[in-house]
């Protein structure tokens, strides 16, 4: 097996949280909206549901719902690909576990929001989203406060 030079063997693991994100952010979250659009007639370009597209306000509620836990997740999809590789760099299998619980917890977020009732994106799987993050962003930090000490 290749090694490259500089990488700790284990940063395999992040590329491979990497591509996960992917389909969790593309695949996953995309389907929901592109089922949504053809349940709730939303016809492209229109990115959210309105009384011209959308003549039922419950119906309204849950297209814009679906639209906004993908697009909140895509908002929130480059700084944890940051903290992922740079927190990766120094600790891989940590910055990958903690990778794997944001995407957990995001799909949890969307699968709350998806009901239609905009209180549920918060939710217990939603929690471990926020112990991924800020585990990046400790990590993160103490990958630099190393680099720093030298």
């Amino acid at each position: 097996m290749a090694a490259v030079d500089g990488l700790k063997p284990g940063f395999g693991y992040v590329l491979g949280t990497a591509a996960a994100s992917y389909f969790v952010h593309h695949m996953y979250m995309g389907f929901k909206v592109v089922k949504a659009r053809k349940q709730f007639n939303v016809e492209y370009p229109a990115l959210y549901a309105d009384e011209k597209n959308c003549s039922d306000e419950k119906s309204r509620q849950t297209f814009n719902c679906v639209q906004r836990a993908h697009q909140n997740s895509l908002e929130n999809q480059p700084i944890f690909l940051s903290l992922l590789t740079l927190s990766g760099l120094q600790y891989p299998v940590t910055a990958a576990s903690f990778g794997a619980l944001y995407l957990a917890g995001r799909i949890g977020y969307v699968q709350g929001y998806c009901t239609g009732d905009p209180q549920k994106r918060v939710n217990y799987v939603t929690a471990l989203g926020y112990v991924g993050i800020f585990g990046l962003v400790g990590t993160t930090i103490k990958f630099a406060a190393d680099l720093l000490s030298k």
